[in-house]
């Protein structure tokens, strides 16, 4: 297929000031068909209604896919934590096709690059920044989050560290960052540093390698029923690529950076949550499902939804059936939700 590249700056009608060579478009996968929404200027959005994009960043690229047109402001999507943008692959298809959706790779995650050695994943503090970078960078204002888990909990982040710059946001089975007792914190500070170096030095012929009936295996173990296998091949088309030729080994190997599972370094205490909660000004829609996750401090989610309710312009809190990826096993049961919130002005 012919490869496209387009200036997406330029053609959301920002100024030209800005870095040209920012993003990039390639490998158009515009398919037409029945299935899939169709809004009322006859747009038609299916699951093959996107592009790949990369997003040139200090230490490498962001990668995603923009779904719809390239002409509007797009709605930023973030996945969670260890997963990739294709998480949102059978919502998309889903939401109004008027309402173009970029869904990036968070960094280390999917396609997008790893950071250096040397450096650590703060995972909330980097995605709050991430997006402040992409928005500069776009020129982008009254911009839309929507988030799953830790996606979740970026958009949270954002929409109180920049009240003034956020219209709405989305949260999917999360009300803020991940809530931990100041003295869990404190205990887990030296383990943490001491695991972060054993991954760091950890050597590539020591990855593990598996067959791909295996992987998925795993991860749907791994995922304790929050996943089926159909939802996890979905995930694996950027959560995996063959071994490296020099292991002289078959198989596949995860590509997400194994430093990513030391997190606990990035936590927050319900107080700090609590405070930015009445930051933020934004309309909020939180979808909780049921059972979906569950918390160490789970009277913390309604307390956020309850303080979020006394400063934000419009806080819809509703819950739906279904895991902690409600949004990817059973998508139909977030889309009107999140359509009507979307759509409504």
């Amino acid at each position: 297929m012919e490869e496209k590249t387009a200036n997406i700056e330029n053609k959301c009608g920002e100024s030209s000031d800005r870095d040209n060579s920012f993003v990039s478009i390639s490998n158009s996968n515009n398919v037409n068909n029945s299935i899939g929404s169709r809004s009322l200027n006859g747009l038609i959005r299916n699951e093959q209604s996107w592009e790949e994009v990369t997003i040139v960043v200090p230490w490498g690229t962001i990668q995603g896919k923009w779904w719809g047109s390239r002409n509007k402001q797009p709605i930023l999507a973030l996945h969670g934590w260890q997963d990739n943008c294709g998480t949102f692959d059978r919502l998309c298809p889903l939401m109004p096709a008027e309402l173009p959706v970029l869904c990036i790779d968070l960094p280390g995650h999917g396609k997008s690059s790893h950071y250096p050695k040397g450096m650590q994943y703060f995972l909330f503090w980097d995605g709050i920044c991430l997006i402040r970078r992409i928005v500069r960078k776009f020129n982008w204002k009254n911009i839309t989050l929507m988030g799953h888990s830790l996606g979740g909990a970026l958009s949270f982040m954002y929409a109180a560290s920049f009240p003034n710059d956020v219209d709405k946001f989305i949260s999917i089975d999360i009300a803020g960052p991940t809530v931990r007792s100041t003295e869990r914190l404190v205990n887990n500070t030296g383990p943490a540093i001491d695991k972060f170096l054993d991954y760091e030095d950890l050597a590539l012929s020591k990855v593990p390698c598996y067959s791909y009936q295996e992987m998925v295996k795993l991860v749907v173990e791994a995922y304790d029923g929050s996943v089926d296998e159909q939802c996890v091949q979905i995930l694996l088309k950027r959560g995996m690529e063959t071994a490296p030729q020099l292991l002289d080994r078959n198989g596949y190997h995860f590509v997400r950076d194994v430093r990513l599972k030391v997190s606990s370094l990035a936590m927050f205490t319900a107080d700090q949550v609590i405070a930015y909660a009445k930051k933020i000004r934004c309309k909020v829609l939180n979808i909780r499902a049921e059972p979906g996750m569950n918390f160490e401090h789970p009277q913390v989610y309604e307390e956020v939804v309850e303080t979020l309710k006394q400063n934000a312009k419009l806080v819809i809190y509703t819950k739906v059936p279904g895991t902690h990826h409600v949004h990817l096993v059973n998508p139909e049961r977030v889309a009107p939700q999140i359509n009507k919130f979307l759509l409504d002005p």
